[in-house]
């Protein structure tokens, strides 16, 4: 930090360059209010822009706020997404050479730092970097495109300002398109659209703007019209600027601004006029013009662009080939023109001194410091934290405190990411995207200096929708595979690990097959492990559906003392939905047993009930009454009646007319109107009752009960019914009978597994 020696004049320079603007409130320079502010003169340190910003009287922050932008890119798969994360790196100059997605160099893109993702060719994990383009330092994360990650979009999108939705111009608007859509929309981000893959056979930049405009209900218009389509595609002409731009060199690296070809100039001139008609029906000020017919300036139409696209009433749409080469460029003078920077977006967080009361973040670094970890990776030097600080300034070596655990943790090392790469720096305010080592923390947490007890609000996590039994082949890898799947459960929210208690095998529960088959790979690769899959076995139960009298006398005699023990009594049902499963009473009247011996008793009948002899699950809501018995002065012991009430149970079981229960779940679907019939037919196929149908929008969302046994692969068949579109979530409800067809089939194939064993 500079400091003056006492002398200098230097202070003096800076004194009364600070007031020259309030010349008539000036102190004397021997007054103690001067020489207060000539010691905090020589504390602080000021820059040039400090400066200006004093005499302008903003905050000393608020310009390199305004240089940052914080975006995702997101799409439905294989839209082209990473490639142009590629492109964009290497026109920063972050990277000095472009590798493709799938590349026959074998070097792959750079944001697929994982081997599997380069060998499927799909991106698995958000990466995150920055670049810095006209002076603007630029954060991009590059989000999964398939379904089943849909986690990694909506953490990016939870702490992103802005978004490119990339469009396939072939592809048009696509399922994942429209759920990628939806999450931008929950999360109230601004978005550009950026039409991809001009060059290809049968690409239609103005179907894929009709399509945004009726499936994703997009208010949009194009800002650039392409100078011709598939093997003829050449250029763009900006209609805001009205120049047409050819990108030419070997990587497209230097862009010609020429004047619009002649023949185009009326198809130009009809769709600038569209542009500005649309962008005047959200903008007041821009609408005010245009129906005073006078001439609209570009730098008019380009605020009032930027106006409506952070109000999010307006989506400007961008057109290129990232794999060409082609509008990548004006793309990103299109994200710093357009979209917010972070003071611009409205963050709350959640204040839990005042039950939660809604608290506005302006994004200042003078304030307060608030962070959130969005996502956790397990790295080469332990759990890297990647952290979007949204007030405030977080420094290496500072104490910060972890609001959901109440910890106080100290920042051992603060790094800006670049893939995989990793860059340290001493300190980030807010705004930025960085990232913390060993800091032990869950995904979702919030961090503050202690100051404050601010929560943002919390993710949306889905609920896991499929489950797998998994286990490692061989015994000696127990350890590396318990490791792992502990990883992989604090990266990955919707990714669940339990133990099966009655089969002894470890579930796990994700997204979808896709998500499972990745993780159990990822064990196989990083961690050595080779792990066998299996159906997961549902936890189906018993129970007896009347009341059943027992009466059972055990005796044995081999010599020295023997066992005796005699139980008297009831079974009966507790009607289902009660609380308690199992119930036990003694109503034995004297000392026909002694009261010593009853525990025995009860303990031998909760035994037998673990394992019912239908097919050998527990047996639920039964209550069982001891109304007699007898005992022996020498060979009665607790052994002699815990035997006597288990063979009892066993007596009268199949005398109760025992039924099997099966797990219900409560499965809710969302699928286009038009798929409503197909689904509603398989979930009847699957044994399922439909009690809910209602409408939200273009959507059907059906509600349905539907047993677990029957869900297997349903999130694939889901898929193959809706295209893509449907979605659904499920939940446990409660056990029920099963029919009777279903029971006799479940009692033999148990019957023919104990047969061989």
């Amino acid at each position: 930090m500079a400091r003056f020696p006492r002398g200098s004049s230097v202070p003096h320079l800076l004194y009364s360059f600070f007031y020259s603007s309030t010349k008539s409130t000036r102190p004397s320079p021997h007054s103690p209010a001067s020489a207060l502010l000539l010691g905090n003169f020589h504390l602080r340190q000021f820059s040039s822009s400090a400066a200006r910003a004093k005499e302008d009287k903003e905050p000393w922050w608020k310009e390199s706020m305004e240089r940052l932008r914080n975006i995702g890119i997101s799409a439905h798969i294989d839209s082209g997404k990473t490639t142009l994360t590629e492109r964009i790196l290497f026109y920063t100059g972050r990277i000095h050479e472009i590798h493709e997605v799938r590349g026959r160099d074998g070097v792959g893109a750079k944001m697929d730092s994982m081997d599997l993702e380069r060998e499927k060719g799909i991106t698995i994990q958000s990466a995150a970097t920055y670049c810095t383009w006209n002076g603007y330092q630029v954060n991009i994360i590059d989000t999964p495109g398939h379904v089943d990650f849909t986690i990694e979009v909506e953490r990016a999108l939870r702490v992103l300002d802005g978004a490119i939705l990339v469009l396939c111009s072939v592809g048009g608007v696509q399922s994942q398109s429209i759920t990628v859509d939806r999450q931008m929309r929950r999360y109230e981000v601004p978005r550009v659209a950026f039409i991809n893959k001009l060059d290809r056979m049968g690409a239609d930049p103005w179907k894929v703007l009709s399509q945004a405009r009726a499936k994703l209900r997009h208010h949009s218009a194009a800002v650039q019209v392409p100078i011709g389509l598939e093997e003829d595609f050449q250029g763009l002409i900006d209609l805001v600027q009205m120049k047409a731009f050819y990108f030419r060199g070997s990587s497209g690296e230097n862009v010609v601004a020429e004047d619009i070809p002649a023949d185009m100039a009326a198809f130009v001139e009809a769709k600038r006029r569209e542009l500005i008609e649309t962008v005047s029906d959200v903008d007041d000020k821009l609408a005010d013009v245009f129906l005073s017919d006078e001439p609209i300036s570009a730098s008019d139409l380009e605020e009032a662009i930027r106006r409506a696209t952070i109000a999010r009433k307006f989506i400007p749409v961008f057109m290129g080939s990232a794999f060409k080469n082609k509008g990548v460029q004006p793309l990103l003078n299109g994200v710093l023109s357009y979209l917010p920077c972070p003071i611009e977006v409205s963050n709350y967080a959640l204040d839990q001194t005042k039950d939660e009361e809604k608290v506005m973040l302006g994004g200042n670094p003078e304030g307060p410091l608030v962070a959130l970890a969005f996502k956790l990776e397990e790295g080469r030097f332990g759990q890297l934290t990647y952290l979007r600080v949204y007030e405030g300034v977080i420094r290496k070596g500072d104490f910060v405190v972890n609001i959901n655990t109440g910890k106080r943790i100290k920042v051992p090392r603060l790094v800006r990411m670049h893939s995989d790469e990793m860059e340290d720096i001493q300190e980030a305010h807010a705004g930025q995207i960085v990232a913390v080592f060993g800091m032990d923390c869950a995904s979702g947490d919030t961090f503050t200096d202690g100051s404050v007890k601010y929560t943002m609000t919390s993710m949306n996590v889905p609920e896991p929708v499929m489950s797998l039994a998994v286990q490692p082949v061989s015994k000696d890898s127990g350890g590396q595979f318990s490791k792992a799947l502990n990883r992989f459960q604090r990266e990955d929210p919707t990714f669940r690990v339990g133990l099966d208690p009655e089969s002894g095998q470890t579930i796990i529960s994700g997204m979808g097959e896709l998500h499972l088959d990745i993780y159990v790979e990822r064990i196989r690769r990083e961690y050595k492990v080779d792990a066998t899959i299996g159906k997961p076995r549902v936890n189906f139960r018993e129970t007896i559906t009347q009341r059943a009298e027992f009466d059972y006398l055990h005796k044995k005699q081999s010599g020295g003392q023997g066992q005796y023990g005699r139980v008297t009594g009831y079974v009966e049902p507790i009607p289902l939905g009660e609380a308690t499963k199992f119930e036990f009473e003694n109503m034995i009247v004297g000392q026909a047993i002694p009261s010593n011996f009853i525990p025995a008793i009860e303990k031998g009948f909760r035994e037998a009930a673990n394992s019912g002899s239908l097919i050998g699950h527990p047996v639920e809501n039964l209550r069982i009454v001891l109304t007699d018995g007898a005992s022996h002065a020498v060979d009665s012991s607790e052994l002699a009646f815990k035997l006597a009430a288990i063979y009892a149970f066993r007596q009268l079981y199949t005398a109760a007319k025992p039924v099997i229960l099966e797990p219900v779940m409560l499965v809710e679907l969302k699928v286009p109107s038009e798929f409503q019939g197909t689904v509603a037919g398989d979930i009847n196929k699957r044994k399922g009752v439909i009690v809910g149908n209602d409408q939200d929008g273009d959507d059907s969302i059906i509600t349905a009960h539907v047993p677990l046994n029957n869900m297997f692969g349903y999130s694939t068949s889901l898929r193959s019914m809706t295209q893509g579109k449907g979605e659904f979530t499920m939940e446990y409800k409660e056990h029920l009978p099963v029919s009777q067809d279903v029971q006799v089939q479940l009692v033999n194939a148990y019957k023919a597994s104990r047969g061989t064993e």
